[in-house]
């Protein structure tokens, strides 16, 4: 005959507190194995490649890299050099460090040269991530088209001591080009007008001027950028 015992008697609170230590313990081999980021591998760019701008000046946007661990995880406080491996610009710093986020970035200006590579690297990185860039010379006369709602282009670029030459190509339907920002003293505003009316800005200040036709200000906005 087969002699039964009884089943072993766990106070509630020791259960509980057995499942808390036992949940405790895979939650923290979990983080340990997956989520704290080992040493960098690898650089890859966030920001700032393959962009179009004009000789002797700071790019629009800067250049951007993040520090990858073999897991794919971003890994702070990587201190990034950066260096101008073609061309004859320059980068400011030309050393960042990787914030919490995994990335540095640096701004870089362009010099005379056509085409421009920067490299960016940290110590014992394989193969560095290199930008590519492009530089032309800016326009020294720029035209605007003034039509319903709509300047364009709605952007654009000019050197300094050119001239922007807004034409109104709107119909009866009146507009104006009115100065909301950039540096001081904004230029002189245009008229309001319309038919095949034109207007013009010679620009001696380097910066980013921002206008707007007040008639219709949400619709139509634009800005003017001028360079070296």
């Amino acid at each position: 005959m087969r002699t039964r015992f009884p089943a072993p008697f766990f106070h509630p609170m020791t259960t509980k507190r057995l499942i808390t230590l036992l949940a405790g313990v895979a939650a923290w081999a979990c983080n340990g194995d997956t989520t704290q980021p080992r040493p960098p591998s690898d650089l890859v760019k966030t920001a700032g490649d393959a962009q179009s701008w004009y000789f002797n000046n700071p790019l629009p946007v800067s250049l951007s890299v993040a520090a990858l661990d073999p897991g794919g995880q971003p890994v702070a406080g990587v201190v990034v050099t950066w260096s101008v491996a073609q061309g004859d610009g320059a980068v400011s710093p030309a050393q960042s460090t990787t914030n919490a986020n995994g990335v540095a970035s640096t701004v870089d200006s362009l010099g005379s040269s056509t085409l421009q590579r920067v490299s960016a690297s940290f110590t014992g990185l394989a193969n560095a991530a290199s930008f590519f860039e492009v530089a032309s010379a800016p326009s020294t006369a720029v035209g605007v088209s003034v039509s319903n709602f709509l300047f364009t282009p709605q952007d654009t670029a000019v050197q300094a001591g050119g001239t922007v030459t807004w034409t109104w190509n709107s119909g009866t339907t009146t507009h104006n080009v009115t100065y909301t920002g950039g540096p001081t003293p904004l230029p002189t505003s245009s008229p309001t007008q319309a038919g095949g009316t034109t207007f013009s800005t010679t620009f001696t200040m380097v910066g980013k001027y921002t206008y707007h036709c007040n008639i219709h200000p949400t619709q139509m906005t634009g800005s003017v950028t001028v360079v070296h």
